[in-house]
């Protein structure tokens, strides 16, 4: 983690921005230390499940904002609405209407909310009339994430709180997170620094083959 500044955001979203917007075909960058960078992000990013207390300063998730809205996206429909709430009134209050309907969320001793404790959560909603707009918000996501490693912050694509905030019990706070209309809510993302250092899990590297 050392080597991952702030800085490396910024590379990021130049990158995106250079390969997006500017009509650059070749490669991002010849800078060999850079690409050694985003190789060790990618290849230490672990999901985070214990947070400290405090939320991802909105200075800081601009920056990883930009960085995702920045993501490669079909015939640039960018087909995603993305909400961030740092709330806690929000937070909590939501989450009192999931422990109720799964009272035994709670008897884990380190529950603190339905996001995996993270203190920051953006909901990414999708444009379904679009057929690829869930792959658009994948890698929009992505993004996200691996920025948000660079600076030391933790984060955990989540879908069981999905599930409940489209249930009726949690309707008001949907609403109030205020997609456009034919916008459906698709996964969220809990942000925030790291109160574990969980390990790697092995990958499947035999589902990977080379056709010639």
């Amino acid at each position: 983690m050392k080597l991952l500044t702030v800085s490396l955001a910024t590379v990021l979203c130049a990158v995106a921005l250079t390969s997006c917007n500017s009509g650059n075909t070749g490669a991002a960058t010849s800078d060999k230390s850079t690409s050694d960078i985003v190789i060790e992000t990618i290849m230490s990013r672990r999901s985070v499940r214990q947070y400290q207390p405090v939320a991802v300063g909105r200075d800081t998730m601009k920056t990883i904002l930009e960085c995702g809205i920045n993501a490669p996206n079909g015939q640039n429909l960018q087909s995603w609405e993305i909400r961030v709430v740092d709330s806690p009134e929000f937070i909590d209050g939501v989450t009192e209407f999931f422990v109720k309907a799964n009272p035994r969320a709670a008897e884990d001793p380190s529950f603190k909310n339905m996001f995996r404790n993270a203190p920051t959560v953006v909901f990414i909603a999708h444009d379904p009339t679009y057929d690829m707009s869930q792959i658009d918000c994948g890698l929009l996501g992505e993004n996200m994430i691996l920025s948000a490693w660079s600076m030391g912050i933790g984060s955990c694509c989540l879908g069981g709180p999905v599930r409940f905030m489209k249930s009726p019990e949690a309707a008001d706070y949907l609403k109030r997170l205020g997609f456009s209309e034919g916008y459906e809510l698709l996964y969220c993302i809990g942000f925030g620094y790291p109160a574990e250092s969980p390990a790697a899990k092995d990958r499947d590297a035999s589902k990977v083959r080379f056709i010639d």
